[in-house]
């Protein structure tokens, strides 16, 4: 068994599969899901897990090279954008509805149980070299 890191199975093994330039999305509850695009739904209550928590979390497993968000994440939920800003560097802001069409070429979506406005992120992988 794991000591740290992430310990869903599905999640672990998913990560080991992901290469340079691959993208997975963060996502809020509501956040639509593309026919065809895998999607571990880790939410169990209205609000939980929170996307904040699970961004760090990926953080610390993955490489993350550059992230894409939708610019209106900016004036709708100022703690999530403070916190991209924070966290990420490389950020490409485009519309939702612009992000929402760059999520149907990802090759996951992990689904939070958040329920704040714009709360989502599309990672893509580094390499560690």
């Amino acid at each position: 068994m794991k000591k740290h890191g992430i310990l869903n199975r599905e999640l672990a093994g998913r990560f080991a599969k992901l290469g340079h330039t691959d993208r997975i999305v963060i996502a809020d509850c509501g956040l639509p899901i593309p026919e065809g695009v895998p999607c571990i739904d880790l939410a169990y209550k209205l609000g939980e897990p929170s996307f904040l928590s699970i961004l760090e979390v990926v953080l610390d497993d993955l490489v993350v090279e550059s992230a894409v968000v939708a610019k209106e994440v900016a004036t709708k939920n100022e703690k999530i954008a403070d916190s991209l800003n924070e966290n990420l560097s490389n950020l490409t802001i485009v519309t939702h509805e612009e992000f929402k069409e760059l999520t149907k070429e990802t090759k996951l979506i992990i689904r939070t149980g958040e329920t704040t406005p714009y709360a989502n992120v599309i990672l893509q992988c580094g390499v560690i070299f």
